[in-house]
């Protein structure tokens, strides 16, 4: 295993990913933080309080469940269970979805999905700390830390302090 990523790089990306996020955006209107379960949650609290100390004003943020998007489940019934855990009002709002590492672009798709059950948001952006590339969907994040080309065999791990009691991303 290789660390690609330390705590003081982490950091940087995720203030610079929170700086082009409010430039995007012109400003912090209308915007919600939703962190992808389990470590994008974390991600995105951060990115929330680096934009608080930016900007002085508090992003809403929360956290998006995909588990019952995704396609890689079968069906255990001909009718399907709607589990979200949106707790944020999102129509007509700019919400950035969070995730640590976007690979194939199936945690986003589902992500979406969740987000329109919902409501209409004006937006969706997508913000990761590692873009792996080999996407087998059409998506493509706006807000990246760090593109980390890699094989399909290889894996990216991320460590965060929250979850892990160390921030760092390490490839093998």
């Amino acid at each position: 295993m290789k660390k690609i990523l330390d705590d003081q790089a982490i950091q940087r990306g995720l203030i610079r990913i929170s700086h082009e996020i409010i430039e995007r955006n012109k400003g912090v209107d209308d915007l919600i933080l939703l962190g992808i379960k389990s470590r994008g949650v974390p991600l995105a609290k951060r990115i929330s309080e680096n934009i608080k100390r930016f900007e002085g004003v508090e992003v809403p943020f929360g956290s998006i469940d995909i588990t019952f998007y995704r396609d890689d489940l079968k069906k255990k019934s001909e009718t399907p269970i709607v589990h979200n855990s949106i707790d944020i009002d999102v129509d007509n709002k700019i919400v950035v979805l969070i995730d640590d590492v976007v690979f194939t672009g199936r945690t986003c798709r589902a992500a979406i999905e969740a987000v329109l059950d919902v409501g209409r948001a004006k937006k969706i952006q997508l913000a990761t700390l590692v873009d792996r590339g080999h996407r087998e969907l059409p998506l493509r994040p706006d807000f990246v830390g760090k593109n980390v080309p890699t094989s399909t065999e290889e894996v990216v791990k991320v460590h965060l302090i929250e979850t892990d009691g160390v921030d760092e991303v390490i490839i093998g």
